[in-house]
C-alpha cells in the first residue's frame, strides 16, 4: 500500500504537468495514443523476456518522435497521426503477446487499467527516476514549452529551437505514460493528463495558475483513488479516473454557479494572462 501511495503521488504530479501543455496544443488525446504504443513495448518486453517498463519507454518514445515529425512535415493531420498510434499500437501489442510463450502468464489487464498489487519496490524506483526527468523538463522549461505550445511562429521569432522543444515534449509525454501505467493503466492515463487541467481551468485564468492547480488536483484524485481502490478491491485506474471526472463535474457546477452569482464570464483559457507578458521577454 505504501508503494502504491508513493507511485500515485508521483503520477498525480507528472501526468497533469505534461497534460497542461498537451491541452494548450489541442492534443489532449495524444496521451491515449502513447498508451496504445506503450502496450506494444510491454508486449515486446514479454516476448524478449526483459523488463516491460524499459521496452515500453523506448517504444513509446520512438512512436512519439515519429508522430511529431509526421505532424511537423504536414504529411498527415494531427488526428490521422493519432489514429495511427491508436490502431498500430494496440494491434502490435496483441500480436506480440500472441507470439510469446509467456502470454498465458501475463496479466495485461494490470497494464491496461492499473493494479496496486503490480507495483513492486523496483517499479517505485523506476517511477521516481523517470518522474524526476519529467518534472525537470515540464517545470524547468516551462516558459519555453509554453511559448511553443501557444504560438510556434512567435517562438521561432524569439529564437527558440521549436523542433527540439516539440520533440522533447512528445518524448516527455511518452515517458509519463509509462510512469503511470502501473497505477492508472495505459488506457486511462490520458484522462489523468487532461481532466485535472480541465478542472483547473474552471477557476484559473493564467497558465502558471492552471498548471499549479492541475498538479494539486492530480495529486488529490490519485492518492484518494488509490486508497478507495485498496479498500474497495477494485482497479486503481478506474477509481482515479472516475474520481477525477466527479471533481471536474463539481468544479464545472461551482463555476457555473459563481458566474450566475457574480455576473462574470468564464475564465480565459490558460495562457492568455500573465504568462503572455512574461514570454515577451524571451
Amino acid at each position: 500500500m505504501q508503494r502504491a501511495l508513493i507511485a500515485a503521488l508521483i503520477v498525480g504530479l507528472t501526468a497533469p504537468a505534461v497534460g497542461t501543455y498537451l491541452v494548450q496544443r489541442r492534443l489532449a488525446l495524444m496521451g491515449d495514443g502513447m498508451g496504445h504504443v506503450a502496450l506494444t513495448g510491454v508486449a515486446l518486453g514479454v516476448l524478449l523476456n526483459t523488463a516491460p517498463v524499459l521496452t515500453a519507454v523506448i517504444t513509446a518514445a520512438l512512436g512519439a518522435i515519429a508522430i511529431e515529425l509526421i505532424r511537423e512535415r504536414g504529411k498527415a493531420g494531427g488526428d490521422v497521426a493519432l489514429a495511427m498510434l491508436f490502431y498500430g499500437g494496440i494491434a502490435g501489442g496483441v500480436l506480440l503477446i500472441g507470439l510469446s510463450d509467456e502470454a498465458g502468464g501475463v496479466n495485461l489487464m494490470s497494464y491496461l487499467f492499473g493494479s496496486l498489487t503490480s507495483v513492486s519496490a523496483g517499479d517505485v524506483w523506476v517511477i521516481v527516476a523517470l518522474a524526476g526527468c519529467v518534472l525537470a523538463v515540464t517545470l524547468g522549461l516551462r516558459r519555453q514549452l509554453f511559448a511553443v505550445c501557444q504560438d510556434e511562429e512567435f517562438a521561432r521569432v524569439a529564437g527558440l529551437p521549436v523542433r527540439w522543444l516539440n520533440l522533447l515534449l512528445a518524448v516527455t509525454a511518452a515517458v509519463t505514460v509509462t510512469v503511470a501505467m502501473r497505477v492508472v493503466g495505459l488506457l486511462l492515463v490520458s484522462a489523468l493528463m487532461v481532466v485535472p487541467v480541465a478542472t483547473a481551468q474552471q477557476f484559473t485564468r493564467g497558465f502558471r495558475a492552471t498548471l499549479a492547480l492541475a498538479l494539486l488536483v492530480g495529486v488529490g484524485v490519485s492518492v484518494s483513488g488509490v486508497m478507495f481502490s485498496y479498500y474497495a478491491d477494485v482497479a486503481s485506474g478506474a477509481s482515479i479516473v472516475v474520481l477525477a471526472i466527479g471533481v471536474f463535474v463539481l468544479a464545472t457546477a461551482a463555476g457555473w454557479l459563481r458566474e450566475r452569482l457574480t455576473g462574470r464570464g468564464e475564465p480565459a483559457p490558460a495562457g492568455q494572462a500573465e504568462d503572455d507578458v512574461t514570454l515577451a521577454g524571451l
